[in-house]
């Protein structure tokens, strides 16, 4: 003798039909919904709660309720009820005003809001404030600065530089040159206190200059290598002694295209007359106020990190025998940084930012 109860048939309408079918379909997104509405469509054909859960790899539970619900209450029957807790306090009129008054205006006392100065204005407490600006990535205390090329062969130059980035000549090495000028032999006045578990390290704020120094490096695209040369001045004739260290230290048989800024060292007529006697030196001049186009400065970053910022020297030389000893240490495992930008993906992307700049209204 069979148990349970009977079920009821469930019967649809064309209309209803034709919206869970649409809501079966979804791949990606409300799959709750999906897998509601695939029961529904299933229960209409005359299948078991049984045969449906196994069809759909849910429970009999899962079945039965969502029937229940849609012969109860119909489509609005599938959607979630509300959810227990308290009441919203914040509507979305609050929101939309704190998102304007944070995009559209200042405080009278200072140059950007705070989320003490815009709780005490919208009324509402500084938790609320950073909850909004986080969910809408508003970040009023941060400012980055820019600089636009005003070369008239910008496009050309970039162009020229990221064409040998991403498809460099046969016989080649592109070389990213470059001098980080400057480089302070700096000491603490008294020792460092050193780190200790719950102790960070610490160190005098004042400090005593012993000197400077200037870093010439080559960066081979290709393969993460530097040549470097040390030296004390940065003229010409400097920047001329490096040019003859690139040519020992690079193969003959290989042309060598050189990545340089706009720096006068770079063209003076010494520098010039050299470079026709070597035709193998292929010369590429970056755009105006487009350091950001030389690889070089990528691993000047890298060295100011990992060994400038925080270190000490007592004199120039320890400050020299550091760089070498860095250059070394990269050249045993080097690891070239990969260009992944195409000339016309930064060209659109400087065309948005001149677009959204110049309507900014200052």
């Amino acid at each position: 003798m069979p148990r349970g109860r009977k079920l009821v048939p469930v019967e649809l309408r064309q209309e209803e039909r034709d919206v869970l079918e649409g809501w079966a379909r979804r791949r990606i997104t409300a799959q709750g919904l999906a897998t509601r509405s695939r029961i529904v469509l299933l229960a209409a054909k005359g299948w078991t709660n049984s045969i449906v859960a196994a069809h759909l790899h849910v429970t009999r539970l899962t079945v039965g309720k969502w029937r229940s619900r849609f012969l109860e209450h119909r489509l609005d029957g599938l959607t979630d009820e509300p959810r227990p807790g308290a009441p919203r306090k914040v509507s979305d009129a609050d929101v939309e005003r704190v998102i304007t008054a944070t995009l559209e205006s200042t405080p009278r006392d200072a140059t950007h809001w705070s989320t003490r100065s815009m709780a005490k204005t919208a009324k509402m407490s500084a938790t609320t404030v950073r909850r909004i600006w986080h969910a809408f990535a508003l970040q009023p205390h941060r400012v980055k600065t820019f600089k636009l090329s005003n070369d008239p062969l910008f496009v050309e130059k970039v162009r020229d530089i990221v064409g040998l980035y991403l498809d460099p000549p046969e016989r080649s090495m592109v070389l990213c040159v470059d001098e980080k000028s400057q480089i302070q032999a700096l000491d603490r006045t008294q020792p460092l206190l050193p780190m200790s578990p719950g102790y960070c390290e610490h160190r005098t704020h004042d400090y005593v200059r012993h000197g400077t120094t200037t870093l010439f490096a080559a960066l081979d695209v290709k393969s993460g290598r530097v040549i470097g040369n040390v030296q004390r001045r940065h003229r010409s004739q400097e920047f001329l002694k490096f040019l003859k260290a690139i040519d020992r230290e690079t193969p003959d048989n290989l042309d060598l295209h050189l990545i340089l800024d706009n720096y006068s060292t770079h063209k003076v007529p010494a520098v010039r007359r050299w470079l026709v006697r070597h035709p193998r030196f292929h010369i590429h001049f970056t755009p105006t106020y487009s350091s950001w186009i030389n690889l070089v400065e990528r691993w000047f970053s890298a060295l100011t990190e990992k060994k400038l910022r925080r270190s000490t020297h007592k004199s120039v030389g320890r400050l020299e025998r550091d760089l070498k000893g860095y250059i070394e240490i990269n050249n045993e495992s080097p690891k070239p940084f990969v260009w992944a930008k195409t000339a016309d993906e930064i060209l659109a992307a400087v065309a948005r930012f001149c677009k959204r700049t110049s309507g900014a209204g200052h």
